[in-house]
């Protein structure tokens, strides 16, 4: 579980400075869930890679509906390349450090201890043994956007800029973006946050009836399926849902603290690639958050040349024969205009 330095709200820019801190989080874990799934080998693993790539999408919602709420309180909002290895923004009373790591037990395990539930996770039955993981304390992710929402509630309506800067779903995410102008519109995205990645109190299932992201990446860690059941819970684990722990590629862990330069340089060309793709992204998205029409098409293109990127790096051996690095996702601004 994340725990998050404890702000109180006693104004507007209190606020706008945990939402940029809410921006950071969302987007930083975006590349530790991508790499995994780049990492899945064409062939194998299709509901492990359909369910980690339905979260990695709905972070990247998230992040925008973040955005969206900084800019209807008058600020634009700043996105900021994380590193890896590294902790989440804002996370303390916690010993994790998030890494990239190709699809194995141990990163789902990460992405489940990121998107473990404030009253921690539901305990269902399993039809086998198996062991579950952990921790504990100070302010989660739920409580940090709840402790959000209780402020934004107290606002006049004058206090929020409609139609400043939004985003919308024109050219992506269709049915998901929606403009925020008001505290309801802010309410109904933080409600929709807190949901699909934790569930609700009582169920694994978000307000849209979907499995939530904590359960999404505990069924690939699990290898079951969590099913509908005739028990106290309603629901337990049960048919396998299929995970191959070894149709994946040999991908090194965190490419970002390997030195390339003892690698072939196909490889070092392959990571630039990656880095160029990864860095263009960055660049437009921070202009479609400050306002900039069209913008968010061309971050959507970038994804899609990040992805191409990784899918031909995790080709490329290193030194070691036997290994290959995914995307490193480093912010390389030399990069763009000069790699192809």
């Amino acid at each position: 579980m994340i725990y998050l330095e404890f702000k109180a709200i006693e104004t507007v820019d209190d606020a706008i400075e945990l939402l940029q801190m809410a921006i950071a989080l969302e987007f930083s874990t975006l590349p530790p869930y991508l790499y995994a799934l780049y990492s899945i080998r064409p062939g194998t693993n299709a509901e492990a890679a359909s369910r980690i790539k339905s979260v990695a999408m709905q972070e990247m919602i998230h992040m925008c509906l973040a955005c969206n709420i900084v800019n209807a309180l008058g600020t634009n909002p700043v996105l900021t390349a994380p590193t890896y290895p590294g902790p989440l923004p804002g996370g303390i009373g916690t010993d994790l450090t998030v890494h990239l790591l190709p699809l194995s037990k141990d990163a789902m395990a990460q992405a489940m201890a990121i998107e473990e539930p404030e009253d921690g996770a539901i305990h269902f039955p399993h039809e086998e043994s198996l062991l579950a993981a952990a921790a504990q304390e100070f302010m989660t992710i739920g409580q940090f956007y709840h402790h959000l929402d209780g402020f934004l509630a107290t606002l006049p309506a004058s206090r929020w800029s409609r139609g400043r800067n939004q985003l919308d779903d024109r050219q992506f995410l269709a049915g998901k973006v929606f403009a925020v102008n008001g505290f309801t519109d802010a309410h109904r995205a933080i409600d929709g946050i807190v949901s699909e990645g934790e569930g609700t109190r009582d169920s694994p299932l978000d307000f849209g009836g979907d499995v939530a992201h904590y359960y999404r990446f505990a069924e690939v860690f699990y290898d079951q399926v969590l099913t509908k059941a005739d028990n106290s819970k309603g629901y337990a684990w049960k048919d396998k849902l299929g995970v191959d722990w070894n149709g994946v590629y040999p991908a090194i862990a965190d490419p970002g603290s390997h030195d390339f330069s003892k690698d072939p340089p196909t490889a070092r060309a392959a990571q630039d690639r990656c880095d160029a793709a990864f860095t263009r992204l960055v660049q437009e998205l921070q202009r479609a958050v400050a306002g900039e029409g069209g913008r968010l098409g061309n971050a959507v293109r970038a994804m899609f040349d990040l992805r191409m990127a990784a899918k031909q790096a995790l080709t490329v051996s290193l030194a070691v024969p036997t290994q290959v690095a995914g995307p490193s996702f480093r912010y390389r601004p030399s990069l763009v205009g000069a790699v192809q």
